[in-house]
This record gives structure tokens, C-alpha cells and sequence, in this order.
């Protein structure tokens, strides 16, 4: 399990350093998200759809706010196009990452983990506890990318992996998108309460499944985001 713990930390830390680069330079604010999808709003619902897309996609490579995003794909297409467009682009990051692990993830496995019997156990840890990870990812930021990477990397079937990931984001979408559908700026209650509620729930979930597996503690008690 200590393999697998250092390939993740190494993935949270490359994840993270986009977000805290993206945070200090100003690049894309929450200001510039919401502006733009005002802006595609008022051209037609087809590019608002693909810039929550493309956004959601884009959080592979550079920290977006999900949650943020999704709540907001509910409020300007509403609960069901909202949440086409939502859970496409998780789907789409998911697999993205997913497929960076298969290709590129051998490669760092070997880098950083040099003995081949680690780095077969890191391989079975993931088999055994990838798709309760991949389940209750939500609980951090970063983490769900982290979990896709994690997947290809150590060679967990596309079908098992797409099971856990579309298992944890069609009713964290669902109920996102529901929450940004109902609010406005004069009540937006529902999306807060929601943001939390989820956070909530998934982060004790973590603590559940870690209690029952100390072995995985290690995601459950420092937070990656």
C-alpha cells in the first residue's frame, strides 16, 4: 500500500501544483468561468453545453472548480441539460485520465517505485480498493483525477473502472445540477447547501470505508485539496 500511497501523492502534488499556479497568477478566475458561460448562454445552449464540456474536460490538466462548474451548467441549461452536459465532461476527464495512466503510468510506477514486487503490490492494492476509491473521490478536490490516472495505471479494467466512476457522477451531477437549477442570486440556497451537503456526505463516507480498511486511512486523513 506505501507504493501506491507514493505514486499518489506524486499525482495530487502535479495536480495541485496547476491549481496553485492558476490561483496566484490570476489566469482563470471564478469571475472569468461565470463570465463565460453568461457569454455562451447568450449565444446558444449548444456552446454553453460544449464550454461545461470543455471546462470539466480541462480539469484534467488544469484544477478547475467542478462543483462550481456543475451547479452552474444546472442553472443556465437546466436539470437535464445541465446534466447532459455535466456529466459528459466528467465522463470525458475520467476517461482522459484514465487513459494517461495507461499510457504514461508504467513508466512513473517505475520511476518512483524501483523494486517490481512493490510495484506489483501497489498494483493488487488498487485492484482491491480502486473502485471504493474511485466511488467516494468526490469527498476531495483533485482526488477523482487522481483515482482516473490511478485506474489505467495500474491496469483496472475500462468497464469495472467506468462502473465506479459513472456509479459516483450521475447523482453527484444529478443532484448538482438540480441544486443550480433552483437557485438564483437572490436564493442561492439550494446550490450552497448542496456544495455542502455533498462535501459532507462523501468525506464521510471516506471516514466510514477508512475506518473499516485502516490501510486506506492515509486519503481519509489528510486532505489533498
Amino acid at each position: 500500500m506505501k507504493a501506491l500511497i507514493k505514486v499518489a501523492l506524486v499525482l495530487v502534488l502535479v495536480f495541485a501544483a496547476t491549481f496553485v499556479v492558476i490561483k496566484f497568477t490570476g489566469l482563470i478566475t471564478l469571475d472569468d468561468i461565470k463570465a463565460g458561460l453568461q457569454a455562451a448562454h447568450g449565444l446558444s445552449p449548444w456552446w454553453l453545453s460544449a464550454l461545461v464540456v470543455s471546462l470539466l474536460l480541462a480539469d484534467l490538466l488544469i484544477a478547475m472548480p467542478t462543483l462550481t462548474v456543475i451547479l452552474l451548467s444546472g442553472y443556465f441549461l437546466g436539470p437535464i441539460w445541465g446534466a447532459v452536459a455535466a456529466l459528459s465532461g466528467l465522463t470525458l476527464a475520467g476517461l482522459g485520465g484514465y487513459g494517461l495512466g495507461r499510457c504514461y503510468g508504467e513508466r512513473l510506477l517505475c520511476w518512483l517505485v524501483r523494486d517490481e514486487l512493490q510495484r506489483e503490490q501497489a498494483k493488487d492494492s488498487f485492484q482491491s480498493h480502486g473502485a471504493a476509491m474511485i466511488l467516494l473521490a468526490r469527498a476531495l478536490p483533485i482526488l477523482p483525477e487522481v483515482s482516473a490516472c490511478l485506474a489505467g495505471l495500474t491496469g483496472m479494467a475500462l468497464t469495472r473502472f467506468l462502473l465506479a466512476w459513472m456509479a459516483s457522477a450521475i447523482p453527484y451531477v444529478l443532484i448538482a445540477t438540480y441544486a443550480g437549477s433552483v437557485s438564483n442570486v437572490a436564493q442561492p440556497q439550494p446550490a450552497i447547501f448542496t456544495a455542502i451537503g455533498l462535501s459532507a456526505l462523501f468525506w464521510c463516507a471516506w471516514l466510514f470505508y477508512a475506518k473499516r480498511h485502516p490501510a486506506c486511512s492515509f486519503f481519509a486523513q489528510r486532505p489533498l485539496g
